[in-house]
């Protein structure tokens, strides 16, 4: 394994949490407009049908993806660009 990779380790796990709050935070914003109501359902929520648990799951999975790959790809840059080396 290459040093920069294993150098690179905590940096990742660091932008991973914080790819995690910002993509709960983007999606909470998301589902305030799609949604129109304030929290999103959760997929034991009796009074919310199929239709609008798998969507607010379908959101809430695509928006932390975009948020995780953007934030890894930002992280991985800056690396470069500072070290010479892609972490990856």
């Amino acid at each position: 394994m290459k040093a920069s990779k294993v150098a690179y380790k905590p940096v990742g796990m660091v932008l991973g949490a914080l790819s995690g709050a910002l993509a709960g935070a983007a999606f909470k914003q998301v589902w305030k407009v799609v949604g129109h109501d304030e929290d999103a359902p959760d997929a034991t929520d009796e009074e919310r049908g199929w239709r609008e648990i798998l969507i607010a799951a379908a959101v809430q999975g695509a928006i932390f993806a975009a948020v995780k790959a953007a934030v890894d790809r930002s992280g991985a840059t800056t690396v470069r660009r500072l070290t010479g080396t892609w972490p990856g």
